[in-house]
């Protein structure tokens, strides 16, 4: 029988954020909370999903000036959820855990402060022929991740923006089952740019979707 996820907490948090634990003795890039995120007008947003959990109250805003990711967009965060900018996610030194196919990290959102396993991961995509829509740089995000299947994308909207989103699985070597995520890409004059909600397992997973439905809806390209 395969133990809680409750139980298996320890093991989980040893794992540790993308970019700030490595089993290895070489450090990663720095990964840094920058200025504290600027308030945001309550508002509200509820996931599509059926049985997910309700909406999710924004706190704060990110990716705008002054905030703690420099982005191409911006997005309300939910309460709780504490942003932190990547610091040199093009060093070659590290490309396995800031690049995913055409797409690098450029800020995670933590869910643990809100109760949740998981993160909010904003990555960019440069401008090229291969990857010139976001449907392009989403389809070629997903499929270099390893363990990844059965996705399924659609056109959606991101605030007042096209988007293309996607639900898939992926196979958890810690809990060898797998598990949903979902990311969405819009297009920007810098290239597209990719938010994506991962999760320890399923039900983390589905209980971090009100947070990233607050980013898709109130989502704006700067």
């Amino acid at each position: 029988m395969r133990l809680p996820i409750r139980l298996l907490l320890p093991a989980l948090l040893a794992a540790g954020p993308l970019l700030t634990g490595c089993a290895g003795p070489e450090p990663l890039p720095e990964v840094t909370p920058g200025p504290r995120p600027t308030a945001a007008k309550p508002t509200t947003a509820r996931p599509s999903d059926a049985g997910a959990p309700g909406a999710a109250v924004a706190a704060a805003s990110l990716g705008g000036p002054g905030t703690a990711c420099a982005l191409p967009v911006s997005f309300s965060l939910a309460q709780a959820w504490e942003p932190k900018a990547v610091r040199n996610p093009e060093d070659p030194e590290f490309a396995a855990l800031t690049r995913q196919g055409p797409a690098t990290v450029r800020c995670e959102v933590d869910a643990k402060p809100a109760g949740h396993l998981g993160f909010l991961r904003v990555w960019t995509v440069e401008k090229s022929a291969a990857h010139s829509s976001a449907r392009a740089a989403l389809e070629a995000f997903v499929k270099a991740e390893k363990g990844s299947s059965g996705a399924s994308y659609r056109e959606t909207t991101a605030g007042g923006a096209p988007a293309v989103e996607v639900t898939y699985t992926v196979r958890s070597e810690l809990l060898d089952e797998e598990k949903e995520e979902r990311a969405l890409a819009v297009a920007t004059p810098k290239g597209a740019v990719v938010v994506h909600l991962g999760g320890t397992d399923t039900e983390e997973h589905r209980a971090m979707v009100p947070a990233y439905e607050l980013a898709r809806t109130t989502l704006k390209v700067l």
